[in-house]
């Protein structure tokens, strides 16, 4: 019987354990280069970057923000922390991470305005009334890299179904991203601040 329970114990901490790192934030490994002072290129930052949920269910987070275009390389900041909305800086950029939580009643029965109330003003004013409670448009190009799982884009018409390693160009049309797999779903996203469309 002792023997037995030398098994379940530590059984029941790995249970435990995986249950509690369930709960924590995703995270994702990023690394940004710079020029140091002596003219070598170093690593300025290599670290874990929570990705944590601000504007919707879907946990996310800014790698990097630059504010003007082109960009120059004077900051010593972490660039990441600047405070942006869901569009990029007027003249600048965002490269964001997030992981698209597999869809729920809840999102699917959230106000039809949902997302375009976020996007607020920035949204171009060319565009169709949303179909869906994550629709939205922005003023920006936004290349979108599937890094894991698959997802649905839904447009105006129709929808494109997306798995990892397809590239997305959207170009300030209106769009939502609807995960139906049962799993997250994982996209790199640099938005490109634009001219109104």
């Amino acid at each position: 019987m002792t023997s037995n329970l030398s098994w379940v114990v530590p059984g029941v901490a790995l249970i435990i354990a995986g249950c509690v790192a369930a709960q924590q934030a995703p995270e994702v490994r990023r690394v940004v280069t710079k020029i140091d002072s002596s003219g070598k290129a170093v690593a300025m930052f290599d670290g874990q970057v929570q990705l944590t949920s601000f504007r919707s269910p879907n946990p996310a987070s800014e790698m990097w923000v630059t504010e003007s275009s082109p960009p120059d390389f004077s900051w010593t900041a972490d660039r990441a922390k600047t405070k942006v909305g869901l569009v990029p800086p007027k003249g600048g950029t965002i490269f964001r991470i997030v992981d698209f939580v597999p869809t729920t009643q809840k999102i699917e029965s959230m106000d039809v305005n949902t997302m375009m109330k976020v996007v607020g003003d920035h949204a171009p004013a060319k565009g169709l009334p949303p179909r869906h409670p994550m629709m939205h448009r922005t003023r920006s190009v936004d290349y979108a890299i599937i890094m894991s799982g698959e997802i649905d884009m839904l447009l105006d018409e129709g929808e494109v179904h997306l798995k990892a390693g397809d590239v997305v160009v959207q170009q300030a049309t209106n769009h939502a991203w609807v995960n139906r797999s049962g799993k997250p779903c994982r996209v790199a996203f640099v938005l490109i601040d634009s001219q109104e469309p």
